[in-house]
Order: C-alpha cells, then structure tokens, then sequence
C-alpha cells in the first residue's frame, strides 16, 4: 500500500515515483527484508522502476491487483 498509495497519490509536487519507491525500499530495510539470506536485493533496481512505472500507468480500479503484484513479489516464501 505504501508503494501504491504514494505514487498514486500525488503526494508531493515533484518526484512523486522517485520518492515513493526510496520509501519502499526503506520500509523493506526496516523491516529486515530488503535483502535476501545470500545478501542479495530482494528487488533489483530496475524492477523497482518498472513496478512504479506500472502502478503509476494503472487505473483506480486495479489497485488490488497492483497491490497483490507487490506483496507477491515480496513474499519471501515464493
């Protein structure tokens, strides 16, 4: 959600994508999940830039889905 609402938003006047995905990625460091057990990132960079590209382009009433792409992706037992 934190991803998602960010970026749809419009929180911010500028940098609306930059900013939400720095926050997700520190929410995962918080969290004691942005990196794997090998120490490798659970999501690469250019996966995250097109994760918010693709919620940015979507359309209100694909949030749950764009929400279930994410915590998929995140799910550490997929």
């Amino acid at each position: 959600m934190l991803l998602y609402l960010v970026t749809k938003n419009h929180s911010f006047s500028d940098g609306n994508k930059r900013i939400a995905a720095f926050l997700f990625l520190w929410f995962l460091e918080k969290n004691g999940i942005l990196y794997k057990a090998d120490g490798t990132k659970l999501i690469e960079n250019n996966t995250l830039v097109a994760l918010t590209l693709m919620i940015a382009e979507s359309r209100t009433e694909e949030k749950d889905v764009m929400v279930k792409v994410v915590v998929n992706l995140i799910n550490r037992n997929n």
